[in-house]
C-alpha cells in the first residue's frame, strides 16, 4: 500500500510541475502546501521524482509506472518498497553494478537505449565517453566541500564526532553524500565552502602574482574569486555580474571569508562597457561564461527534459558577445581564463578555436574536467594568453 500511495504522490507532483522553475524550488513549495507529508514521505517522493528525470528521454513511449520502475532500479543500490511492490523480481538484483542493471533493463525493454537518456550527445565535447557519460546521469553526484586552509583537522574531527561518512580527497577537499547537512555543525561560516570538485580544480589555471590586477567578469556568487584570492591574497580584484542580487550573495561570502579589499560593478557585458571600464587594464581575466550548464545536469536532471537543442547556438552567440567586450581590457602577455560548466563542444573547444582565430590569443592549456567519472560536475577550462 505504501508504494501505491508513493505512486499517487509522484503522479500529482509531475502533473503540477510546469518545468518553469528548478525542481527543488517547486518541491519545497509543494511540501509546504502538503504539510500532512512527513519527512520520510517527502524524502521518498523527492527521490522518485528526481530518479524519474534522471531517465531523461529513455523509454519515453512507456507508461509512467514503467519508467518509474526502471528509474528506481537503475538509480538505487538499496532495496526499497517501491521496487519490492511493483517489480519484486528485480529486487534481488538491485545491488548489481550499474552496467549489469542496464543489461537487465535492456532484456526486459528491448528498445531501451542508454544514449537516449541524453539525446544531445551528438554535441558532446571531444574526449567524453558518450556511453559512460549518459549512464552516469543515473548516479547522484556527491556534495563537495572546500575547507579553509589550516582548518582541515578541525573539520575532519567535527565530521567524525557527528558520525558522518566522508572522503578526504586531499588538502582542502572533502566529499560527502548529497544532501548532507553541515550548517548546524559549524558556527564559523567562513570555515568551508560548498564547491564542486571540478570547480575547485579550475583554480590550477589561475596562477596569480602578487599585486596583479584581476577581473572576475561573470563572478556570480564569487566561487572562482574565492579560489583566486586564496592563491594570492595580495591582488587587486574587480568582480562584476549582470545581476545585482547575486553580487549581494558574493558580498556575504567574501565577508565570511575575510575578503574586504575588492571592487564591484553591475555590468551587462553583452554591451560595450568602455564608459565604465575605459581606464582599466588587467593582468588576468576570469570568464566563467554563462552557458547551458549541461555539465551540471546530474544535479538538476529535470533540465534534460526542459532543454531545447537550438539553445546551444544561443549560448555560443552570447559567449562570443561577452568575449568581444572583455578581451580589450587584458594586458599583452596576460591570461584569459575561459570556463564553462558545459559538455557541448560548441561552448567549449569551438569557442577556444574562435578566440584564437579572432583575437590571436595563444592557447597555453585547456582541459575538459571529466567530473562524470567522479560523481561531480563536468567542466571545461582554457588558459589563453594575449599576444
Amino acid at each position: 500500500m505504501k508504494a501505491i500511495h508513493q505512486l499517487a504522490t509522484v503522479e500529482q507532483i509531475l502533473a503540477r510541475y510546469q518545468q518553469d522553475q528548478p525542481l527543488h524550488r517547486f518541491l519545497a513549495v509543494y511540501y509546504r502546501q502538503n504539510k500532512q507529508m512527513g519527512s520520510k514521505d517527502r524524502k521518498i517522493a523527492s527521490r522518485l521524482v528526481y530518479n524519474y528525470f534522471r531517465l531523461g528521454h529513455a523509454l519515453q513511449q512507456e507508461s509512467l509506472i514503467n519508467r518509474l520502475i526502471v528509474a528506481e532500479f537503475l538509480c538505487n543500490t538499496l532495496s526499497n518498497s517501491f521496487i519490492a511492490f511493483y517489480k519484486p523480481e528485480w529486487e534481488v538484483s538491485i545491488h548489481l553494478t550499474l552496467e549489469e542493471k542496464l543489461a537487465l533493463v535492456k532484456r526486459e525493454f528491448s528498445d531501451f537505449n542508454v544514449l537516449a537518456i541524453f539525446p544531445f550527445h551528438y554535441h558532446l565535447s571531444e574526449g567524453i565517453d558518450t556511453t559512460l557519460f549518459c549512464s552516469k546521469i543515473l548516479v547522484q553526484p556527491d556534495l563537495y566541500i572546500r575547507v579553509r586552509k589550516g582548518a582541515e583537522k578541525r573539520f575532519t574531527g567535527t565530521l567524525l564526532d557527528a558520525g558522518l561518512n566522508f572522503q578526504h580527497l586531499g588538502e582542502q577537499t572533502y566529499a560527502l553524500a548529497n544532501g548532507t547537512k553541515l550548517d548546524h555543525l559549524f558556527t564559523d561560516r567562513g570555515l568551508y565552502e560548498v564547491q564542486d570538485l571540478s570547480s575547485q580544480q579550475v583554480g590550477n589555471y589561475f596562477k596569480p602574482q602578487k599585486w596583479d590586477k584581476w577581473w572576475d567578469c561573470c563572478a556570480a556568487s564569487g566561487g572562482k574569486s574565492l579560489l583566486l584570492h586564496q592563491q594570492q591574497p595580495d591582488i587587486k580584484l574587480l568582480v562584476s555580474d549582470i545581476r545585482a542580487s547575486i553580487l549581494d550573495n558574493l558580498d556575504e561570502r567574501f565577508l565570511h571569508a575575510g575578503i574586504r579589499n575588492y571592487q564591484k560593478k553591475v555590468l551587462d557585458l553583452t554591451l560595450d562597457q568602455s564608459l565604465y571600464l575605459h581606464d582599466y587594464e588587467f593582468d588576468g581575466i576570469i570568464l566563467d561564461a554563462p552557458c547551458s550548464g549541461s555539465g551540471t545536469w546530474g544535479r538538476t536532471p529535470e533540465m534534460i527534459n526542459q532543454f531545447e537543442e537550438h539553445t546551444i547556438q544561443f549560448f555560443q552567440d552570447l559567449q562570443r558577445k561577452i568575449i568581444r567586450n572583455v578581451i580589450s581590457y587584458l594586458k599583452p602577455g596576460k591570461p584569459l581564463i575561459y570556463i564553462t560548466c558545459s559538455v557541448f563542444k560548441e561552448e567549449n573547444e569551438a569557442q577556444v578555436a574562435w578566440i584564437k582565430e579572432e583575437f590571436k590569443l595563444q592557447v597555453e592549456s585547456q582541459e575538459l574536467i571529466k567530473g562524470y567519472q567522479h560523481k561531480a560536475d563536468t567542466m571545461f577550462i582554457a588558459r589563453l594568453v594575449k599576444a
